[in-house]
């Protein structure tokens, strides 16, 4: 298995808990699993992939044409001349925008670039930071979730990211949906702007167009390992090795099968799923993070 992030963890752990006869190896690049999370998460997931005699080797370059890399990971070559019977590489993520015109994709960013550029709105803008299909000043076209650029840059730069409007943001279910909230209620406030003669709100204040931010639940990471143990880190930010590891082993198992049996209830419009997920997104105060006071 070839990255130790989310995917490769859980990938690795779920294959070993359905066919424990089978002999598996995780590396990765970084001096840890699960990436840029905190150390007590990776070494709760690595503590149980040796327990379960999953070999994990830290620190190593992927290499499958060098001797050197095989004999650094335990695994030399057999009388068949093979090292492995299969591999995996669960590295990264590629933007898969070709749809687009190149002047709204990025030059850079994971994967080598690709994504599409937005304003703070979620509007899509152009690589010389114009607004790109606007119409009486207002976008038309938003870009969300893991197509986008998942930021907004601005001059500080990495680790602090001190002054851009948005910090470069997970590409996790969270903000997706948090994004598609913000764009909706632009469609809505363009909309009552440009076709209704509208200009006010119920309450009587001035209809802006929101602005997306860095969402707070873009922090909240489940990792699952097999059916029976996980763990759960909370309060992350974009800097590294940030947030808390705050629930693990059965109990985050249950928590993460939780959130997924209620949130496949949402999709499918069943009642529970609404009920229990539709304030996350439509919270009526925001009392901390980047959203507005009294939501959107």
């Amino acid at each position: 298995m070839v990255g130790a992030g989310f995917i490769g963890v859980e990938w690795a752990t779920e294959i070993q808990h359905f066919f424990p006869q089978i002999t598996l190896t995780i590396i990765d690049f970084l001096p840890q699993c699960l990436g840029p999370l905190p150390a007590s998460a990776a070494a709760y997931c690595t503590k149980y992939m040796v327990k379960k005699g999953i070999k994990t080797f830290y620190g190593i370059k992927y290499d499958a044409k060098s001797e050197d890399f095989w004999k650094k990971i335990e695994l030399p070559a057999r009388a068949d001349g093979k090292h492995v019977d299969k591999e995996y590489v669960c590295i990264g993520v590629k933007a898969s925008n070709y749809f687009m015109p190149k002047e709204t994709l990025s030059e850079k960013g994971p994967g080598g670039g690709g994504w599409i550029l937005m304003k703070q709105s979620l509007g899509v803008m152009t690589k010389d930071k114009e607004p790109w299909g606007e119409v009486a000043g207002y976008p038309r076209t938003f870009a969300i979730g893991d197509c986008n650029y998942s930021c907004v840059e601005g001059k500080a730069g990495p680790p602090d990211f001190a002054d851009w409007p948005i910090p470069p943001i997970p590409k996790i279910s969270y903000p997706g949906e948090e994004e598609a909230i913000v764009a909706c209620a632009n469609i809505e406030r363009i909309d009552k702007l440009c076709y209704m003669n509208q200009t006010t709100d119920f309450f009587g204040s001035p209809i802006k167009i929101a602005d997306m931010h860095w969402p707070w639940g873009a922090g909240m990471f489940a990792t699952s390992l097999g059916p029976d143990d996980a763990c759960f880190v909370a309060g992350a930010s974009w800097h590294k090795g940030s947030g808390l590891c705050l629930v693990w082993g059965q109990l985050a198992a249950v928590q993460k099968e939780i959130i997924e049996a209620s949130k496949v209830d949402e999709c499918a419009n069943g009642l529970v799923g609404r009920l229990i997920w539709h304030f996350v997104h439509h919270t009526p105060v925001h009392l901390w993070g980047g959203g507005p006071l009294w939501g959107y």
